[in-house]
Protein backbone atom coordinates (compact mmCIF):
# COMPACT_ATOMS: atom_id res chain seq x y z
CA UNK A 1 0.00 0.00 0.00
CA UNK A 2 1.51 3.68 -0.88
CA UNK A 3 1.29 5.78 1.52
CA UNK A 4 2.36 9.61 2.11
CA UNK A 5 5.34 9.97 4.35
CA UNK A 6 4.13 10.92 8.09
CA UNK A 7 0.34 10.03 7.28
CA UNK A 8 -0.92 7.77 9.99
CA UNK A 9 -1.31 3.63 9.75
CA UNK A 10 -4.48 2.77 7.71
CA UNK A 11 -6.69 0.24 8.71
CA UNK A 12 -8.47 -2.10 6.48
CA UNK A 13 -11.31 0.44 6.37
CA UNK A 14 -10.58 4.11 7.34
CA UNK A 15 -12.73 6.30 9.50
CA UNK A 16 -13.37 8.18 6.32
CA UNK A 17 -14.57 5.81 4.09
CA UNK A 18 -16.58 4.00 7.43
CA UNK A 19 -18.28 7.24 7.63
CA UNK A 20 -20.10 7.36 4.29
CA UNK A 21 -20.82 3.18 4.47
CA UNK A 22 -24.47 4.05 5.09
CA UNK A 23 -24.64 5.71 1.93
CA UNK A 24 -22.89 3.99 -0.47
CA UNK A 25 -25.62 2.14 -2.93
CA UNK A 26 -27.01 5.78 -3.53
CA UNK A 27 -26.79 7.86 -6.13
CA UNK A 28 -24.88 11.29 -6.32
CA UNK A 29 -24.34 13.83 -8.96
CA UNK A 30 -21.30 13.58 -11.30
CA UNK A 31 -20.69 17.50 -12.14
CA UNK A 32 -19.40 17.39 -15.57
CA UNK A 33 -20.61 20.18 -17.72
CA UNK A 34 -22.06 21.31 -14.75
CA UNK A 35 -20.21 23.65 -12.25
CA UNK A 36 -20.56 22.42 -9.08
CA UNK A 37 -21.35 25.85 -7.50
CA UNK A 38 -24.52 26.43 -9.89
CA UNK A 39 -26.08 23.36 -8.49
CA UNK A 40 -25.12 23.16 -4.60
CA UNK A 41 -28.23 22.13 -3.52
CA UNK A 42 -27.52 18.50 -5.36
CA UNK A 43 -24.58 17.70 -2.97
CA UNK A 44 -27.21 17.40 0.02
CA UNK A 45 -27.35 13.18 -1.28
CA UNK A 46 -23.71 13.39 0.57
CA UNK A 47 -21.72 13.09 -2.03
CA UNK A 48 -20.30 14.78 -5.48
CA UNK A 49 -17.60 14.45 -7.86
CA UNK A 50 -16.38 17.61 -9.60
CA UNK A 51 -13.49 18.19 -12.00
CA UNK A 52 -11.29 21.15 -12.65
CA UNK A 53 -11.42 22.78 -16.51
CA UNK A 54 -7.65 23.23 -16.87
CA UNK A 55 -8.66 23.75 -20.71
CA UNK A 56 -10.69 26.51 -20.05
CA UNK A 57 -9.89 30.51 -19.20
CA UNK A 58 -12.33 30.75 -16.67
CA UNK A 59 -12.18 31.66 -13.31
CA UNK A 60 -12.39 28.19 -12.06
CA UNK A 61 -9.57 26.87 -14.46
CA UNK A 62 -7.49 29.54 -13.61
CA UNK A 63 -7.38 29.24 -9.78
CA UNK A 64 -7.06 25.30 -9.84
CA UNK A 65 -3.86 25.27 -12.23
CA UNK A 66 -2.19 27.55 -9.56
CA UNK A 67 -2.77 24.86 -6.58
CA UNK A 68 -1.32 22.56 -9.60
CA UNK A 69 1.90 25.11 -9.74
CA UNK A 70 2.36 25.46 -5.77
CA UNK A 71 1.92 21.77 -5.82
CA UNK A 72 4.85 21.43 -8.42
CA UNK A 73 6.94 24.06 -6.83
CA UNK A 74 6.74 21.76 -3.10
CA UNK A 75 7.85 19.03 -5.20
CA UNK A 76 10.73 20.24 -7.23
CA UNK A 77 12.72 21.20 -3.48
CA UNK A 78 13.90 18.18 -2.83
CA UNK A 79 15.71 18.37 -6.60
CA UNK A 80 17.16 21.61 -4.84
CA UNK A 81 20.61 20.80 -4.43
CA UNK A 82 22.01 24.19 -3.45
CA UNK A 83 19.54 23.97 0.06
CA UNK A 84 20.73 22.72 3.56
CA UNK A 85 18.33 19.64 4.42
CA UNK A 86 16.50 21.64 6.94
CA UNK A 87 15.88 24.70 4.36
CA UNK A 88 14.46 22.61 2.10
CA UNK A 89 11.87 20.46 5.18
CA UNK A 90 10.91 23.82 6.11
CA UNK A 91 10.39 24.99 2.43
CA UNK A 92 8.22 21.81 2.00
CA UNK A 93 6.69 22.32 4.22
CA UNK A 94 5.95 25.91 3.65
CA UNK A 95 4.59 25.08 0.31
CA UNK A 96 2.48 21.94 0.99
CA UNK A 97 0.66 24.70 3.69
CA UNK A 98 0.09 27.10 0.64
CA UNK A 99 -1.13 24.68 -1.55
CA UNK A 100 -3.36 23.61 1.37
CA UNK A 101 -5.01 26.94 1.69
CA UNK A 102 -5.80 27.64 -1.88
CA UNK A 103 -7.60 24.26 -2.64
CA UNK A 104 -9.32 24.86 0.57
CA UNK A 105 -10.41 27.87 -0.80
CA UNK A 106 -11.22 26.80 -4.10
CA UNK A 107 -13.37 23.98 -2.42
CA UNK A 108 -14.90 26.78 -0.35
CA UNK A 109 -15.61 29.99 -2.31
CA UNK A 110 -15.17 28.61 -5.54
CA UNK A 111 -17.20 25.55 -5.36
CA UNK A 112 -19.17 26.45 -2.57
CA UNK A 113 -19.02 22.96 -1.24
CA UNK A 114 -18.71 21.96 2.07
CA UNK A 115 -16.58 19.18 2.66
CA UNK A 116 -17.22 18.68 6.58
CA UNK A 117 -20.20 17.02 5.46
CA UNK A 118 -20.62 16.13 1.74
CA UNK A 119 -17.79 13.72 0.49
CA UNK A 120 -16.19 14.95 -2.43
CA UNK A 121 -14.24 12.86 -4.97
CA UNK A 122 -12.16 15.16 -7.04
CA UNK A 123 -11.39 14.33 -10.60
CA UNK A 124 -7.27 15.02 -11.41
CA UNK A 125 -5.19 14.70 -14.19
CA UNK A 126 -3.04 11.69 -14.23
CA UNK A 127 -0.50 14.29 -15.65
CA UNK A 128 -0.50 16.77 -12.52
CA UNK A 129 -0.55 13.71 -10.29
CA UNK A 130 2.87 12.47 -11.80
CA UNK A 131 4.47 15.79 -12.43
CA UNK A 132 3.70 16.70 -8.57
CA UNK A 133 4.97 13.56 -7.62
CA UNK A 134 1.56 12.87 -5.47
CA UNK A 135 1.50 16.30 -3.94
CA UNK A 136 -1.44 17.12 -5.61
CA UNK A 137 -3.55 14.41 -4.16
CA UNK A 138 -2.25 14.75 -1.29
CA UNK A 139 -2.89 18.17 -1.21
CA UNK A 140 -6.47 17.76 -1.91
CA UNK A 141 -7.16 15.18 0.76
CA UNK A 142 -5.48 17.44 3.11
CA UNK A 143 -8.01 20.39 2.01
CA UNK A 144 -11.38 18.10 2.47
CA UNK A 145 -11.62 16.07 -0.40
CA UNK A 146 -13.03 12.73 0.32
CA UNK A 147 -11.31 10.68 -2.66
CA UNK A 148 -9.08 11.34 -5.77
CA UNK A 149 -10.54 10.26 -9.16
CA UNK A 150 -7.64 9.36 -11.92
CA UNK A 151 -7.72 7.32 -14.91
CA UNK A 152 -7.56 3.40 -13.96
CA UNK A 153 -5.11 2.61 -16.84
CA UNK A 154 -2.36 4.69 -15.79
CA UNK A 155 -1.00 3.10 -13.03
CA UNK A 156 2.27 5.37 -12.91
CA UNK A 157 0.01 8.05 -11.57
CA UNK A 158 -2.03 5.59 -9.09
CA UNK A 159 1.42 4.63 -7.26
CA UNK A 160 2.34 8.08 -7.24
CA UNK A 161 -0.49 9.26 -5.61
CA UNK A 162 1.18 7.57 -2.75
CA UNK A 163 -1.84 8.10 -0.30
CA UNK A 164 -4.25 5.29 1.29
CA UNK A 165 -5.80 2.85 -1.70
CA UNK A 166 -9.11 3.50 0.13
CA UNK A 167 -8.80 7.08 -0.71
CA UNK A 168 -8.16 6.56 -4.73
CA UNK A 169 -10.53 6.10 -7.24
CA UNK A 170 -9.94 4.17 -10.44
CA UNK A 171 -11.69 5.67 -13.49
CA UNK A 172 -12.70 3.74 -16.77
CA UNK A 173 -14.48 4.00 -19.80
CA UNK A 174 -16.55 0.58 -20.22
CA UNK A 175 -14.56 -0.60 -23.10
CA UNK A 176 -11.43 -0.47 -20.65
CA UNK A 177 -12.24 -1.95 -17.83
CA UNK A 178 -11.02 -5.28 -18.60
CA UNK A 179 -10.26 -7.82 -15.49
CA UNK A 180 -6.73 -7.09 -16.09
CA UNK A 181 -7.05 -3.18 -16.08
CA UNK A 182 -8.70 -3.50 -13.05
CA UNK A 183 -6.96 -6.02 -11.42
CA UNK A 184 -4.16 -3.67 -11.88
CA UNK A 185 -5.87 -0.78 -10.89
CA UNK A 186 -7.25 -2.03 -7.58
CA UNK A 187 -2.97 -2.79 -6.15
CA UNK A 188 -2.95 1.09 -5.65
CA UNK A 189 -6.93 2.44 -5.66
CA UNK A 190 -9.67 0.78 -3.16
CA UNK A 191 -12.51 1.41 -5.80
CA UNK A 192 -13.01 1.27 -9.25
CA UNK A 193 -15.73 3.74 -10.95
CA UNK A 194 -17.04 2.62 -14.35
CA UNK A 195 -18.96 5.09 -17.00
CA UNK A 196 -21.38 2.77 -18.64
CA UNK A 197 -22.24 3.29 -22.55
CA UNK A 198 -25.84 1.48 -21.52
CA UNK A 199 -27.76 1.31 -18.79
CA UNK A 200 -28.19 -2.39 -18.94
CA UNK A 201 -27.91 -4.26 -15.19
CA UNK A 202 -26.48 -6.92 -17.13
CA UNK A 203 -23.58 -5.15 -18.27
CA UNK A 204 -23.04 -3.83 -14.47
CA UNK A 205 -23.54 -7.72 -13.40
CA UNK A 206 -20.51 -8.79 -15.44
CA UNK A 207 -18.28 -5.93 -14.03
CA UNK A 208 -18.86 -6.19 -10.22
CA UNK A 209 -17.66 -10.15 -10.88
CA UNK A 210 -14.46 -8.46 -11.80
CA UNK A 211 -14.69 -6.77 -8.48
CA UNK A 212 -15.02 -9.48 -5.92
CA UNK A 213 -13.23 -8.27 -2.48
CA UNK A 214 -15.73 -6.90 -0.65
CA UNK A 215 -13.70 -4.32 0.85
CA UNK A 216 -13.28 -3.00 -2.90
CA UNK A 217 -15.72 -1.00 -4.08
CA UNK A 218 -17.64 0.17 -7.50
CA UNK A 219 -19.01 3.03 -9.08
CA UNK A 220 -20.89 2.99 -12.31
CA UNK A 221 -21.49 6.66 -13.72
CA UNK A 222 -24.49 7.04 -15.81
CA UNK A 223 -23.74 9.72 -18.44
CA UNK A 224 -26.21 11.62 -20.95
CA UNK A 225 -28.92 10.94 -18.81
CA UNK A 226 -30.56 13.80 -20.09
CA UNK A 227 -31.17 11.51 -23.37
CA UNK A 228 -32.89 8.69 -20.88
CA UNK A 229 -36.53 8.03 -19.96
CA UNK A 230 -36.50 8.96 -16.96
CA UNK A 231 -38.50 5.78 -15.78
CA UNK A 232 -35.85 3.50 -17.50
CA UNK A 233 -33.29 5.65 -15.28
CA UNK A 234 -34.81 4.86 -11.73
CA UNK A 235 -35.25 1.37 -12.70
CA UNK A 236 -31.27 0.55 -13.56
CA UNK A 237 -30.55 2.96 -9.99
CA UNK A 238 -32.85 0.58 -8.11
CA UNK A 239 -31.55 -2.59 -9.43
CA UNK A 240 -28.12 -1.32 -8.93
CA UNK A 241 -28.53 -0.30 -5.55
CA UNK A 242 -29.49 -3.91 -5.07
CA UNK A 243 -26.78 -5.02 -6.89
CA UNK A 244 -24.01 -2.45 -5.07
CA UNK A 245 -26.16 -3.23 -1.42
CA UNK A 246 -23.95 -3.75 1.69
CA UNK A 247 -21.40 -0.73 0.63
CA UNK A 248 -20.49 -2.27 -2.33
CA UNK A 249 -21.24 0.54 -4.56
CA UNK A 250 -22.91 3.53 -5.60
CA UNK A 251 -24.60 5.59 -8.73
CA UNK A 252 -23.23 8.52 -9.94
CA UNK A 253 -25.97 10.18 -12.53
CA UNK A 254 -23.80 13.04 -14.69
CA UNK A 255 -24.89 16.53 -14.00
CA UNK A 256 -28.96 15.45 -12.83
CA UNK A 257 -31.19 18.13 -12.35
CA UNK A 258 -33.28 18.04 -8.97
CA UNK A 259 -35.81 15.57 -10.19
CA UNK A 260 -33.73 12.73 -11.59
CA UNK A 261 -31.24 12.72 -8.90
CA UNK A 262 -34.35 13.40 -5.87
CA UNK A 263 -35.91 10.48 -7.74
CA UNK A 264 -33.09 8.33 -7.87
CA UNK A 265 -32.49 8.69 -3.95
CA UNK A 266 -36.41 7.38 -3.33
CA UNK A 267 -35.68 4.65 -5.90
CA UNK A 268 -33.25 3.05 -3.48
CA UNK A 269 -35.60 3.23 -0.51
CA UNK A 270 -38.45 1.34 1.12
CA UNK A 271 -41.60 1.68 3.04
CA UNK A 272 -44.26 -0.54 4.48
CA UNK A 273 -46.50 2.58 4.94
CA UNK A 274 -49.58 2.29 2.71
CA UNK A 275 -49.39 6.06 2.14
CA UNK A 276 -45.66 5.15 0.63
CA UNK A 277 -43.91 7.75 2.75
CA UNK A 278 -40.37 7.59 4.64
CA UNK A 279 -40.49 7.84 8.15
CA UNK A 280 -37.61 10.82 8.30
CA UNK A 281 -35.53 12.28 11.77
CA UNK A 282 -34.40 15.56 11.38
CA UNK A 283 -31.23 16.11 13.22
CA UNK A 284 -28.35 18.66 13.59
CA UNK A 285 -24.95 18.69 12.56
CA UNK A 286 -23.62 16.99 15.80
CA UNK A 287 -26.54 14.21 15.33
CA UNK A 288 -29.05 15.45 17.64
CA UNK A 289 -32.61 14.65 16.77
CA UNK A 290 -35.09 17.54 16.79
CA UNK A 291 -38.30 15.66 15.18
CA UNK A 292 -39.80 12.90 13.47
CA UNK A 293 -41.44 13.63 10.00
CA UNK A 294 -42.33 12.10 7.04
CA UNK A 295 -40.91 12.68 3.37
CA UNK A 296 -42.34 11.77 -0.13
CA UNK A 297 -40.87 11.48 -3.57
CA UNK A 298 -42.13 14.75 -4.41
CA UNK A 299 -40.43 16.04 -1.09
CA UNK A 300 -37.47 14.94 -1.80
CA UNK A 301 -37.17 16.39 -4.98
CA UNK A 302 -38.49 19.82 -3.30
CA UNK A 303 -35.97 19.70 -0.73
CA UNK A 304 -32.73 18.99 -3.35
CA UNK A 305 -34.62 21.62 -5.28
CA UNK A 306 -34.45 24.73 -2.50
CA UNK A 307 -31.53 23.39 -0.16
CA UNK A 308 -34.04 23.24 2.65
CA UNK A 309 -36.06 21.45 5.05
CA UNK A 310 -38.86 20.04 3.04
CA UNK A 311 -41.09 17.50 4.31
CA UNK A 312 -45.05 16.32 3.75
CA UNK A 313 -47.65 17.23 6.03
CA UNK A 314 -49.52 14.33 6.57
CA UNK A 315 -52.37 16.69 8.07
CA UNK A 316 -52.68 19.33 4.92
CA UNK A 317 -51.80 16.57 2.84
CA UNK A 318 -49.29 18.58 0.73
CA UNK A 319 -45.75 19.74 0.80
CA UNK A 320 -44.59 21.23 4.16
CA UNK A 321 -41.31 23.15 3.66
CA UNK A 322 -40.20 23.93 7.13
CA UNK A 323 -40.34 27.55 7.98
CA UNK A 324 -42.44 29.32 5.20
CA UNK A 325 -45.11 30.26 7.75
CA UNK A 326 -43.41 30.18 11.35
CA UNK A 327 -40.22 31.56 9.90
CA UNK A 328 -38.16 28.30 11.67
CA UNK A 329 -36.59 27.15 8.16
CA UNK A 330 -33.51 24.83 8.09
CA UNK A 331 -30.77 25.33 5.95
CA UNK A 332 -30.37 21.25 4.64
CA UNK A 333 -26.97 19.64 4.80
CA UNK A 334 -26.80 16.42 4.29
CA UNK A 335 -29.89 13.28 3.38
CA UNK A 336 -29.23 9.67 4.13
CA UNK A 337 -30.44 6.49 4.18
CA UNK A 338 -30.49 4.25 7.34
CA UNK A 339 -28.92 0.42 7.35
CA UNK A 340 -32.21 -1.24 6.18
CA UNK A 341 -33.02 1.30 3.70
CA UNK A 342 -36.41 2.09 5.36
CA UNK A 343 -35.34 5.15 6.98
CA UNK A 344 -34.42 9.00 6.10
CA UNK A 345 -32.45 11.10 7.70
CA UNK A 346 -31.96 15.05 7.39
CA UNK A 347 -29.09 16.54 8.41
CA UNK A 348 -30.04 20.53 8.95
CA UNK A 349 -29.05 23.99 10.73
CA UNK A 350 -32.39 24.76 12.08
CA UNK A 351 -32.68 28.64 11.38
CA UNK A 352 -34.95 31.56 12.81
CA UNK A 353 -35.34 35.16 13.64
CA UNK A 354 -36.55 34.65 17.05
CA UNK A 355 -35.19 31.33 17.77
CA UNK A 356 -34.08 28.70 16.44
CA UNK A 357 -37.52 26.19 17.07
CA UNK A 358 -37.77 23.40 14.84
CA UNK A 359 -40.97 22.23 17.32
CA UNK A 360 -44.45 24.26 17.30
CA UNK A 361 -44.16 24.80 21.15
CA UNK A 362 -40.58 26.96 19.93
CA UNK A 363 -38.18 24.34 21.52
CA UNK A 364 -35.70 23.60 19.27
CA UNK A 365 -36.74 19.64 19.70
CA UNK A 366 -40.11 18.17 20.08
CA UNK A 367 -38.77 16.59 23.09
CA UNK A 368 -38.27 19.94 25.22
CA UNK A 369 -35.11 21.62 25.34
CA UNK A 370 -31.69 20.64 24.99
CA UNK A 371 -29.44 19.52 27.44
CA UNK A 372 -25.58 19.13 28.02
CA UNK A 373 -24.10 21.60 25.74
CA UNK A 374 -26.41 22.59 23.84
CA UNK A 375 -28.11 23.79 26.46
CA UNK A 376 -24.87 25.59 27.81
CA UNK A 377 -24.30 27.18 24.23
CA UNK A 378 -28.01 28.36 24.23
CA UNK A 379 -27.64 29.99 27.73
CA UNK A 380 -24.21 31.54 26.62
CA UNK A 381 -26.04 32.86 23.89
CA UNK A 382 -28.77 34.35 25.95
CA UNK A 383 -26.45 35.92 28.20
CA UNK A 384 -23.95 37.85 25.73
CA UNK A 385 -27.82 39.21 24.40
CA UNK A 386 -29.41 39.61 28.13
CA UNK A 387 -27.21 38.65 31.50
CA UNK A 388 -29.10 39.37 34.40
CA UNK A 389 -26.93 41.51 37.29
CA UNK A 390 -23.91 39.82 38.63
CA UNK A 391 -23.63 37.64 35.92
CA UNK A 392 -20.43 35.78 35.83
CA UNK A 393 -20.67 34.66 32.29
CA UNK A 394 -21.01 38.83 31.49
CA UNK A 395 -18.19 39.80 33.55
CA UNK A 396 -16.24 36.85 31.36
CA UNK A 397 -17.44 38.39 28.08
CA UNK A 398 -16.62 42.04 28.72
CA UNK A 399 -13.16 41.07 30.73
CA UNK A 400 -10.78 39.38 27.88
CA UNK A 401 -7.97 38.63 30.36
CA UNK A 402 -9.88 37.11 33.08
CA UNK A 403 -11.19 34.73 30.35
CA UNK A 404 -7.98 34.13 28.80
CA UNK A 405 -6.89 33.00 32.23
CA UNK A 406 -9.58 30.98 33.25
CA UNK A 407 -8.95 28.54 30.37
CA UNK A 408 -5.35 28.62 30.58
CA UNK A 409 -5.64 27.81 34.59
CA UNK A 410 -8.54 24.87 34.15
CA UNK A 411 -6.57 23.36 30.62
CA UNK A 412 -3.81 23.04 33.80
CA UNK A 413 -6.24 21.74 36.09
CA UNK A 414 -7.31 18.88 33.78
CA UNK A 415 -4.22 17.81 32.44
CA UNK A 416 -3.18 16.96 36.23
CA UNK A 417 -6.23 15.41 37.07
CA UNK A 418 -5.95 11.72 37.90
CA UNK A 419 -9.29 10.31 39.37
CA UNK A 420 -11.93 10.07 36.92
CA UNK A 421 -14.31 12.22 38.85
CA UNK A 422 -11.78 14.97 38.78
CA UNK A 423 -10.89 14.79 35.55
CA UNK A 424 -15.40 14.63 34.43
CA UNK A 425 -14.80 18.18 36.85
CA UNK A 426 -11.95 19.97 35.14
CA UNK A 427 -13.26 18.89 31.72
CA UNK A 428 -16.71 20.34 32.87
CA UNK A 429 -14.73 23.57 33.46
CA UNK A 430 -13.09 23.89 30.37
CA UNK A 431 -15.74 23.02 27.90
CA UNK A 432 -17.84 25.96 29.45
CA UNK A 433 -14.93 28.63 28.92
CA UNK A 434 -14.59 27.28 26.19
CA UNK A 435 -17.61 27.64 24.96
CA UNK A 436 -17.56 30.94 26.58
CA UNK A 437 -14.90 31.94 24.30
CA UNK A 438 -16.76 30.52 21.48
CA UNK A 439 -20.04 31.84 21.75
CA UNK A 440 -18.11 35.50 22.40
CA UNK A 441 -16.52 34.75 18.85
CA UNK A 442 -19.72 33.66 16.99
CA UNK A 443 -18.54 30.23 17.09
CA UNK A 444 -21.04 27.29 17.87
CA UNK A 445 -21.10 23.98 18.57
CA UNK A 446 -21.84 22.53 14.99
CA UNK A 447 -18.92 25.27 14.04
CA UNK A 448 -16.54 22.89 15.93
CA UNK A 449 -18.19 19.98 14.53
CA UNK A 450 -17.45 20.80 11.14
CA UNK A 451 -13.86 21.77 11.62
CA UNK A 452 -13.04 17.77 13.43
CA UNK A 453 -14.93 16.44 10.68
CA UNK A 454 -12.65 18.16 8.30
CA UNK A 455 -9.41 17.01 9.98
CA UNK A 456 -10.83 13.73 9.48
CA UNK A 457 -9.90 13.95 5.83
CA UNK A 458 -6.39 14.78 6.11
CA UNK A 459 -3.62 12.06 4.97
CA UNK A 460 -0.86 14.21 5.99
CA UNK A 461 -0.10 14.75 10.22
CA UNK A 462 2.15 17.38 12.23
CA UNK A 463 4.37 15.84 14.48
CA UNK A 464 2.49 16.90 17.35
CA UNK A 465 5.21 18.00 19.99
CA UNK A 466 4.28 20.76 22.30
CA UNK A 467 5.40 23.86 21.49
CA UNK A 468 7.83 25.74 23.96
CA UNK A 469 6.79 29.29 23.75
CA UNK A 470 3.11 28.38 24.38
CA UNK A 471 4.03 26.31 27.52
CA UNK A 472 6.50 29.36 28.21
CA UNK A 473 3.06 31.80 27.65
CA UNK A 474 0.96 29.91 29.96
CA UNK A 475 3.34 29.73 32.44
CA UNK A 476 3.53 33.41 32.74
CA UNK A 477 0.06 33.57 33.09
CA UNK A 478 -0.24 30.95 35.91
CA UNK A 479 2.12 32.56 38.11
CA UNK A 480 1.57 36.15 37.24
CA UNK A 481 0.53 37.84 40.77
CA UNK A 482 -2.66 37.83 41.49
Amino acid sequence: KQVRPGAPPQPDISKEESRTVAMACLPFPSFVNTVASSATSLVAVGRCRVASAPSSEDADAREFIDIVAKNREQAMVDGNADAAPDERKKLKKKYMKQGVAMASRYLRERLKLDVSIVDVDFVVDSRDVLETDGCLAACLLDAGCSKVVMDGTSCDALMAAKIPRERIVADFSEETATKPNIDKALEFAGTVSIQLATIAIETAEQLLMCIPQTSDKVVFQVGDIAGLELEDLLVFVAAASKLCKDGKGAIALVDPNATQLGLAFAACAKTDRDDGLYSTVVCTRSGEALGLVYSSKESIVAALECGRGVYYSRSRRSLWRKGDTSGHYQTLHRLDLDCDGDALRFTVTQRGDDTAAFCHLNTLTCWGEPTGLRHLERTLQERLLAAPEGSYTKRLFEDSELLRDKLVEEAQELSEATEPTDVAGELADVLYFAMVRAVKAGVGIDDAIAELDRRTRKVTRRKGDSKAFRIAAGDKILNKEK
